[in-house]
């Protein structure tokens, strides 16, 4: 999967690029989307051959100052920038290391989430597959199930759409932050499973998965979601890096207090506990759990659909 792994996000990003951002003259006479090779080559002040080369995968280990310079001539993000470095720098014995790793949750921290009631909490992995979540966090949303992808249920769920008050917004995020998590471990058995079946079932998604966006894990932001049991609600989200498991996040929700959305959070807390046919509802002594080398439980549901 994606030998020339350099090459291919080059050329995305130079079709991306805008001539006038460089300071370029655009005329009607261009015939190419973005940047030429020998632009990118002359703004990072190194030789059309030597670029060319890069490109073309022929050269798969240049220098952090030759990076820096390509960075800049598609004005990369720093996001973005980190990416290239990280496609560079991978060696094949690492990402084999990689590969072999299941994702399994610290049984502790699994243990301590399931004992915040009123507050949203879940682990996520790597390919952003929740590996444990407390009840609360299942009933603000059934994404939010262990052995849900996030990518695939909110990309395939027909009902997302009506959920996400910027659903193509949402999944554009979701495939950056994926690309930004896996780094250069394109290879992997699990991504090249999830990748595959996404494309096959989503125009979209091959779409903005050619499009090499990258987004690094966001520390905290905001969600909005109509929940179809207490409607409307805005809350904050923290991520955390997990020690020991650098590759998983724990995700904790709030609503800021005295507010609406904490009034709501509240009601949704207690039909949770009262009904025990309210999703998310599980034995009070445990959040659920899963693996990633555990296929069945991390297959779409039966209501999702191509698209």
């Amino acid at each position: 999967m994606d030998q020339n792994r350099i090459g291919e996000f080059l050329r995305a990003k130079r079709d991306q690029a805008r001539p006038e951002d460089a300071g370029l003259t655009v005329t009607s006479h261009r015939r190419v989307p973005g940047l030429r090779r020998d632009e990118v080559a002359l703004l990072a002040g190194i030789s059309t051959a030597y670029y060319t080369r890069l490109e073309q995968g022929r050269d798969r280990r240049p220098s952090a100052q030759v990076l820096d310079a390509v960075a800049r001539a598609l004005t990369l993000d720093a996001g973005a920038s980190a990416h290239l470095h990280t496609l560079a720098d991978t060696a094949p014995r690492q990402r084999r290391r990689a590969r072999s790793r299941s994702e399994r949750v610290r049984p502790s921290l699994a243990q301590l989430i399931s004992t915040w009631h009123d507050t949203p909490a879940y682990i996520e992995g790597r390919y952003l597959d929740i590996l444990a979540a407390n009840p609360i966090a299942i009933a603000l949303s059934p994404v939010f199930t262990p052995g849900t992808n996030v990518l695939r249920s909110v990309l395939l769920d027909p009902d997302a759409d009506a959920v996400y008050s910027d659903w193509e917004g949402t999944v554009a995020g979701l495939v950056a932050l994926l690309r930004g998590t896996t780094g250069a471990n394109l290879d992997s058995p699990r991504l090249t499973d999830l990748v595959g079946e996404l494309s096959l079932k989503s125009d979209l998604f091959r779409r903005l998965w050619a499009r090499h966006d990258v987004r690094p894990h966001p520390g905290h932001g905001t969600y909005h979601i109509d929940h179809p049991q207490v409607g409307d609600l805005r809350m904050e989200f923290d991520k955390f890096t997990v020690t020991g498991s650098e590759e998983q996040q724990l995700v904790i929700y709030h609503a800021q207090p005295e507010t609406e959305s904490a009034e709501k959070l509240t009601l949704l807390a207690s039909l949770q506990s009262k009904d025990p046919d309210t999703p998310g509802s599980r034995s009070p002594d445990h959040a659920g759990t899963t693996t990633t080398d555990d296929p069945a439980r991390l297959a779409p549901s039966p209501t999702q659909r191509s698209r």
